[in-house]
């Protein structure tokens, strides 16, 4: 976090932070409960958003059906603002027993080879622990290997800082969205093998080319700048797979998209990003940020390729 002027106004919440993360679990969890309650039946946040999307993407599904999902997804929710906060104060060990990875040879391969590697992943579980995947590699972060993820830079200063300390708790660096390409064009010129993970289910940017693909039951711009840096760097292209397997405890595992992305036709990186995250989601519903407005811009599969307005 800055220390500058004018960020002592924040220092009582970062305090109170502080403090939260150094409470156990168990501790953890009921001040989660108690936010549950607040934000679900209280201010009922975002909840016709999150019904609304639901509904749109599992028209099979029973009103009851759609409803459990709903209260699932809010426990998740809740669950995943104190787990990240603990970022602040957690053990190695702690994060070791908590998040297992599956498949990381393929990327400690890679790095032997000297390739370097793009990593599609989403919204899905507690995205903020993933960056633990170093304490996991045979090979630690050093002068010619390092690990980045993309971020989209926050207004408030104070909290941009927050986060960005919060995800180099495990030795990665976060790459601004608008400069990742030169970035990383740079590393690649140095020699530098570099392990980049895209955060590639939001919105697409205004800049991107649109590309419409049948996701969820809709017609959905799916980001396609991520396959775009992929080809340009000769990047090897993977997806992280998550799930939820308990409270506090996930499993992610490494699935391969393409060895070699600049062989593969336009827009095919992205439509198989779009089928591993849809098996995802389906497997377990709760588990997506369902309150991002994705859908609220509608497309249509006429607009492809068409720059967007």
């Amino acid at each position: 976090m800055s220390d500058k002027k004018g960020d002592w106004k924040y220092a009582p919440l970062g305090w109170l932070l502080a403090g939260i993360a150094r409470l156990p679990f168990r501790g953890l969890y009921m001040l989660s409960d108690v936010l549950y309650v607040l934000v679900y039946h209280v201010v009922r946040y975002r909840r016709k958003v999150v019904m609304k999307n639901l509904t749109n993407s599992f028209p099979e599904k029973s009103e009851k059906e759609l409803r459990d999902i709903m209260r699932k997804f809010y426990r998740n929710f809740t669950d995943y603002f104190f787990e990240t906060i603990k970022l602040g104060h957690i053990s190695d060990e702690e994060i070791e027993k908590r998040m297992e990875f599956v498949g990381l040879e393929q990327f400690d391969d890679c790095i032997e080879r000297g390739e370097s590697i793009g990593i599609y992943f989403s919204h899905c579980g507690n995205w903020e622990w993933a960056p633990s995947m170093t304490l996991w590699m045979k090979h630690p972060i050093g002068e010619k290997v390092q690990f980045y993820q993309v971020y989209r830079h926050l207004d408030n200063k104070w909290f941009n800082d927050y986060f960005l300390k919060l995800r180099s708790r495990f030795g990665s660096v976060s790459f601004e969205k608008r400069t990742v390409f030169r970035d990383l064009f740079r590393l690649k010129r140095s020699g530098v093998v570099t392990t980049t993970g895209f955060m590639s289910d939001q919105k697409p940017s205004h800049n991107d080319t649109v590309h419409v693909v049948k996701f969820l039951n809709q017609p959905t711009a799916m980001i396609t700048g991520t396959e775009t840096i992929i080809r340009k760097l000769g990047l090897k292209a993977y997806y992280w797979d998550i799930e939820k397997t308990g409270r506090g405890y996930y499993r992610l595992t490494v699935r391969l998209i393409s060895a070699d992305p600049a062989s593969e036709p336009e827009f095919a990186i992205t439509d198989a990003y779009a089928r591993m995250l849809e098996t995802t989601i389906r497997r377990n519903p709760s588990i997506w940020l369902w309150t991002h407005k994705r859908w609220k811009h509608k497309v249509n599969y006429s607009d492809n390729e068409q720059p967007r307005k």
